[in-house]
């Protein structure tokens, strides 16, 4: 693999998903980064807007093996890992054989996952992050690659329950889908009301991904762009004396090191999208706020005064100096 295939492939990809989904060039380009990088995305947004479709389209493009976890109230967690079950042999033994929940694909939709309970949702924890499952104590590997997309609705609708912090750490990306203009929306009617219904055609397979991820993991980064990234993190902590006023007073807990490390990643990628085998400062700033948006948590004050992880985000962005080498 390398950039000029890595630069077709991905163009490849973007080409025929949107011959499906309208619009949401930025959606498909941050989800396609997450892909890439071999980690798990979030998309929010309101019902309708086409998340699990452009999930479904993404799984048809790459080839991969595809399973949907739609999370309900009433979703335990052996539904998403599977069990063991008792199963009689020919010769009148019992014996247990595991059964494989639906977690055992290469890309997992998991569909509206804040309307399932904090226990069910903690089952893809250990898949997401160690990509192995464990049953009565026995240890599982996952396919790779191995992917989870998840979509759920704003945490102010009815019925739901917010992910909690160290699930939503684990996500590279979390992805706001937002509503689609007028223009948008005619296409959108008129793709989906008619006889023929466009389909995407498969373009890249697993191992290709895989070696596309290996490719990326080799793009270097200059010493002042990872110092750059990690002021930035610093520089969200509201106890860190050079901490920006605005995250001093809305700003409750800031980044992890796991945001420095999807800023890094995603910058990466990005980069080579862009047909560059090196990361610039621009890079770090296209991919910023989908890394980080899930991993500040604001405070009373910030909640009250109606502030948005996102204004924080871009604060960072200005404050934080770029030293160039």
């Amino acid at each position: 693999m390398d950039i000029e295939k890595f630069s077709a492939i991905a163009q490849q990809i973007e080409t025929e998903v949107a011959r499906v989904i309208v619009g949401q060039r930025e959606v498909v380009r941050d989800v396609l980064i997450c892909i890439l990088a071999g980690r798990h995305a979030l998309l929010e947004g309101v019902p309708g807007l086409g998340k699990t479709q452009l999930i479904r389209t993404l799984a048809d493009v790459l080839d991969l093996h595809f399973s949907r976890i739609q999370f309900t109230p009433d979703l335990m967690p052996s539904d998403i890992t599977g069990t063991n079950v008792m199963e009689e042999t020919e010769d009148g033994r019992k014996v247990f054989r595991f059964q494989q929940g639906p977690i055992f694909a290469n890309l997992i939709l998991a569909d509206e996952i804040n309307r399932a309970t904090p226990k069910t949702q903690s089952a893809l924890l250990e898949a997401m992050q160690e990509k192995t499952v464990t049953v009565a104590g026995t240890m599982y590997p996952m396919a790779q690659p191995f992917f989870v997309l998840a979509t759920q609705n704003p945490v102010e609708q009815e019925g739901t329950y917010p992910l909690p912090e160290a699930q939503l750490d684990r996500f590279m990306f979390k992805i706001n889908v937002d509503f689609p203009t007028v223009d948008e929306l005619v296409e959108i009617i008129a793709r989906t009301t008619g006889v023929d219904n466009p389909t995407a055609s498969k373009v890249a397979t697993g191992e290709q991904v895989i070696a596309m991820r290996e490719l990326a993991l080799q793009t270097p980064v200059a010493s002042h762009v990872n110092r750059y990234v990690a002021e930035l993190i610093v520089a969200s902590q509201p106890d860190n004396p050079a901490a920006p006023d605005m995250v001093k007073r809305f700003v409750q807990y800031g980044a992890s090191p796991r945001g420095a490390q999807a800023l890094i990643l995603g910058a990466k990628i990005n980069a080579l999208l862009e047909g560059r085998f090196n990361v610039a400062f621009e890079d770090i700033e296209a991919i910023a706020k989908p890394a980080l948006r899930h991993r500040l948590l604001l405070n009373f004050e910030g909640l009250a005064e109606g502030i948005q992880t996102d204004d924080v985000v871009a604060n960072l962005l200005d404050v934080v100096q770029r030293v160039p080498a």
